[in-house]
């Protein structure tokens, strides 16, 4: 399994683009915002890769942050939705829009998406509110849970996103730092935005 690639990005086209990684160049699928800055990029670069391996193709797929790629997992994972599909979902909207969207059952947002309609979008919704089904009741409240800190309810609604705890822990205390009784809600969308950086 190829985890990561650090190379010279030396050719690009519709959505991919070549790393050179020590005369090897790996035919990477991309999202149009990575593929804007990777076509910029004169020098060496370091893509997170997931490597998809079917009986007739192996395909690398890479991101510039960790968050793309945990967000890319998720979406897989969704029934219907593989992953020339998850690519165009992360192209045309921010990671925290999307969860965002999902958290508000926000179903035209996600219709505005070219390659989802009303029935995708509905799966969508369904299958990542279930995964976060406690996380959705702490913020119809907009309060905290009893013997619970907003923070930790947080770091929980980032996890069953999806996210790697550590990460999810470490955008969350960032979100805290400086604010006061901030309500899950508050933290969650400062993480998320947080996590655009990460």
């Amino acid at each position: 399994m190829i985890a990561h690639l650090c190379g010279l990005p030396v050719m690009t086209g519709d959505r991919w683009v070549v790393i050179d990684v020590n005369g090897i160049g790996y035919h990477v699928q991309v999202t149009y915002p990575a593929l804007q800055v990777l076509s910029r990029t004169q020098g060496q670069v370091k893509l997170f890769t997931y490597m998809a391996i079917r009986e007739d193709a192996v395909t690398l797929y890479g991101f510039l942050k960790p968050s793309e790629l945990e967000m890319f997992r998720i979406l897989i994972g969704v029934t219907g939705i593989g992953p020339q599909i998850a690519l165009n979902i992360l192209s045309k909207i921010t990671i925290d829009d999307f969860a965002i969207a999902i958290l508000n059952n926000d179903e035209k947002a996600l219709t505005r998406i070219s390659g989802i309609g009303p029935k995708s979008a509905k799966r969508l919704i369904l299958e990542l509110r279930d995964k976060m089904k406690k996380v959705g009741d702490a913020m119809i409240t907009g309060g905290r849970k009893p013997g619970g800190s907003a923070a930790r309810d947080a770091v929980s609604a980032l996890v069953s996103l999806g996210f790697n705890e550590q990460v999810a822990v470490d955008v969350v205390n960032a979100a805290v730092t400086g604010t006061t009784d901030a309500s899950v809600q508050v933290l969650i969308k400062t993480a998320l935005a947080k996590l655009r950086d990460f």
